[in-house]
């Protein structure tokens, strides 16, 4: 049995390792339990971390003003050419650096992301989310779903009058470009449950927005909100999500596909296909 303390409500400075070491379920253990609880019960105990995770990490560190200590990796730690090494000293010690709430970072991902903070100060729209009144940031959220008995937590990156999620894309920071990167995440997925534990834990649903900066120039930017329809298609994953832990918890038991011959689903575009070809004439 856990002794883990229960908590409720919001906790405004609670560390990123404190919070990661908790077991109540969070939105990436929701989003991972719709696609297998065999992939949840894993992840539990296999925490992936990645340079390209370190660079989201240090942008949010700086734009928030809040967050992990972001530190320059060390010159015997990259290679003549001034890239982080790849070598086993080099795998073990970044692996320590993270274990101890540190965000280490290179010489040529610290320029890039001095460009991507700035270009998200500079961007309008964000600015006007990020300097709310009564604005906190890195806020913890800590409730119990009242239909499952299943104890949650989420972690805000900004919790005002809207709440907001900073996002770091390889990809493009468009209405059509962030669709599909929230479509392959699960971000409506993050935001209903987000906003679910926001809910039970206050008594009040924030409207959302996303900032989505590029990692690549221009470093375009871009406020997203989802539409009504997205929001609650989300809403209705994120308490199935709850329901599936709740009875994986109660069976001690995390399946994977199942055993069953599975039919795939085909994107829509590829359906299309077919249609779209013109018409072809022989002589």
């Amino acid at each position: 049995m856990s002794t883990e303390t229960i908590l409720s409500g919001l906790q405004f400075d609670m560390s990123d390792e404190v919070y990661h070491a908790r077991t109540e379920l969070s939105s990436t253990g929701a989003r991972r339990i719709l696609d297998s609880p065999a992939r949840f019960q894993w992840e539990q105990t296999h925490r992936v971390e990645s340079i390209a995770f370190d660079v989201g990490h240090a942008v949010h560190a700086k734009v928030l003003g809040k967050g992990p200590r972001v530190i320059p990796i060390p010159d015997e730690h990259l290679t003549p050419s001034g890239n982080v090494s790849t070598k086993a000293a080099t795998v073990v010690w970044l692996a320590e650096q993270r274990a101890a709430g540190l965000v280490p970072i290179g010489p040529a991902d610290a320029a890039r992301i001095e460009a991507m903070v700035a270009a998200v100060l500079a961007h309008k729209g964000a600015r006007k989310v990020l300097e709310q009144p009564d604005a906190h940031a890195e806020v913890s959220a800590f409730a119990t779903d009242p239909e499952t008995g299943v104890a949650c937590r989420a972690r805000l990156d900004l919790l005002a009058a809207t709440a907001a999620d900073l996002k770091t894309t390889a990809g493009s920071a468009s209405a059509v470009g962030f669709g599909r990167e929230a479509a392959k995440h699960g971000y409506p997925i993050q935001e209903a449950h987000y906003l679910d534990v926001i809910e039970w834990a206050t008594g009040e649903r924030p409207p959302m927005v996303w900032v989505v900066v590029e990692k690549s120039a221009p470093h375009l930017v871009a406020v997203h909100a989802l539409d009504d329809v997205t929001r609650l298609v989300a809403r209705e994953l994120a308490a199935k999500a709850r329901r599936i832990y709740a009875e994986c918890l109660a069976a001690n038991d995390w399946p994977g596909y199942g055993d069953d011959t599975l039919t795939p689903f085909i994107p829509s575009w590829w359906i299309n296909q077919a249609d779209d070809e013109p018409e072809m004439e022989f002589s």
